[in-house]
């Protein structure tokens, strides 16, 4: 059994209707494609836009984004109430953080649960970031995750684990508890390999511990734009015509191989035997889907996206990344970059998050500001590491 993907979008995309046009909605719909909103803050669960997004636009899974807190904290005063009742027991940034962002994916679990129930888990989710300056440490990634699930209390509530090298074991260990994960930063074909990998590995060690597997669930984010945004500049650079006229193929070409590497594990007999034991199948999320650059049409990506089927453009997906490489894109160290970079701004804007919430608990206390979030020594690491 395997389940077709979801899309993540914004709400600019939402707002201006170039994602769910009634034309998109059927399309969606038949293709089996199911819509996540991607920028989750307490501006669209207090206005009611959610609930409204929810009911007329499909939306069946949200994703929490630490700089859409940033931008509600700096611009409105949807937090104000909570922020001064944290200011009042005397919570630090962090803990506030963690109150603030476990506060706005409990109350979206909680629109989403009639979605969660008709569909028996498979759509109705809200995710839920841990900090990322864990992402290379798996005992502070696996110990957060059990903290944020248990702070949350929600069983539609999915946690975020960087697919990282140290990430892939702490997805193992979590869902081996569990807890459904959110295995997110995924930007290469062999990356989605070690994450399904880790998926199945983790839902053994949850079999073997006595956990109902059909309670966790598990969505795999690969990132796509971003891929031909670094492909594209390489190319850029390479003084060769025929070289620049590969521009806008990378992304979806690893895409494409990732969902058919999907659809040939879900054929194994690995996973036959968890499907037996009443698994469900990690369903893969795109992510980043706006396209970056003004030379692609906003829905580029979705419109290919939603269309994924058939060996023949698998095979000419293979073929169309080694005619990168042959044109001397390294697309290890692209799929590396990706990585390494979004973490770095990941990282910078929960550091955003943690100066925004602290100066808005120094607002209520009426004191001077004292906290300084480090990038070094976070979360789980000793000042003398």
């Amino acid at each position: 059994m395997t389940a077709r993907p979801c899309i993540a979008v914004s709400v600019d995309e939402m707002g201006n209707n170039r994602i769910t046009d009634p034309d998109q909605d059927t399309a969606h719909a038949d293709s089996g494609i199911t819509i996540w909103l991607d920028d989750l803050s307490r501006n669209l669960l207090s206005s009611g836009e959610l609930a409204r997004l929810i009911r007329d636009k499909h939306i069946v899974g949200v994703t929490a984004d630490p700089a859409a807190l940033v931008a509600a904290l700096k611009q409105g005063n949807s937090y104000d109430e909570e922020i001064r009742l944290l200011a009042a027991t005397g919570a630090d940034p962090p803990t506030a953080v963690r109150e603030l962002t476990s506060t706005d994916a409990r109350h979206a679990a909680d629109l989403l649960l009639d979605i969660h129930r008709t569909t028996r888990g498979i759509d109705g989710w809200a995710s839920i970031p841990i900090d990322p300056r864990l992402a290379h440490d798996t005992d502070a990634t696996v110990a957060e995750a059990k903290e944020l699930w248990l702070t949350v209390y929600r069983n539609n509530v999915l946690v975020n684990i960087p697919a990282t090298t140290e990430g892939l074991s702490a997805i193992t260990r979590t869902l081996g508890e569990g807890i459904s994960i959110n295995a997110t930063l995924i930007f290469s074909p062999s990356r989605y390999r070690e994450v399904t990998e880790a998926f199945f590995t983790g839902l053994e060690q949850a079999r073997d511990n006595g956990q109902h597997l059909g309670r966790i669930q598990s969505v795999a984010s690969f990132f796509v734009s971003r891929i031909d945004t670094e492909v594209d500049a390489r190319l850029n650079a390479i003084p060769d015509d025929d070289a620049r006229r590969l521009r806008g193929q990378a992304a979806l070409a690893s895409a494409r191989l990732v969902n058919g590497a999907y659809e040939e594990l879900y054929t194994t007999e690995r996973w036959q035997a968890l499907a037996a034991a009443g698994a469900a199948p990690q369903r893969l999320l795109w992510a980043s889907t706006t396209a970056k650059s003004l030379s692609y049409p906003d829905t580029t990506y979705v419109r290919q996206l939603v269309a994924f089927n058939g060996d023949s453009i698998r095979r000419s997906a293979g073929e169309m990344l080694d005619r990168l490489s042959a044109a001397g894109i390294d697309l290890d160290d692209v799929y590396r970059t990706l990585e390494h970079k979004d973490i770095e701004k990941l990282t910078q804007s929960w550091l955003d998050m943690l100066d925004a919430v602290d100066s808005r608990l120094a607002q209520v206390k009426g004191c001077t500001r004292d906290f300084v979030p480090l990038l070094e020594n976070p979360p789980g690491h000793s000042a003398t590491e």
